[in-house]
């Protein structure tokens, strides 16, 4: 069977690694913890105004960042496997970090570099 193939299965037990993950990641990026949803249903469940433009598109992309709710949706059915996961849940938490940047270089860097353990001081805005 191809790896690509086998995608994550949410369970109770999964659904707590991921919350941990998270407030583990929160705490080293020094952002508040955001609300997690794991389910289409979840994202479709909130209120409009708070999935707006990325509400019936969710179920498209592995992540969707809500930065003005401090929310963020992990489509675990559609995410492959573990690694992705983990990749997807510090890629969904730098955009709540570094709220002003865009997918690029820098950006791609700051994700590898919360994969390998670094901290990140709070978000400050420019003076």
């Amino acid at each position: 069977m191809i790896l690509s193939q086998i995608h994550v299965k949410l369970d109770p037990e999964l659904k707590l690694q991921i919350l941990e993950k998270v407030g583990v990641y929160s705490n080293r990026f020094s952002i508040s913890e955001p609300k997690i949803l794991l389910t289409t249903k979840e994202v479709l469940d909130m209120p409009k105004e708070m999935t707006e433009g990325r509400r019936t598109s969710a179920y498209k992309y592995y992540g969707v960042s809500y930065l003005q709710h401090n929310m963020v949706f992990i489509n675990v059915r559609k995410i492959p496997d573990e690694k992705n996961l983990e990749n997807t849940l510090v890629h969904e938490l730098i955009h709540m970090r570094f709220p002003y940047l865009a997918h690029g270089k820098r950006f791609n860097k700051l994700v590898r570099q919360g994969l390998r353990g670094k901290t990140f001081l709070p978000y400050q805005k420019r003076k």
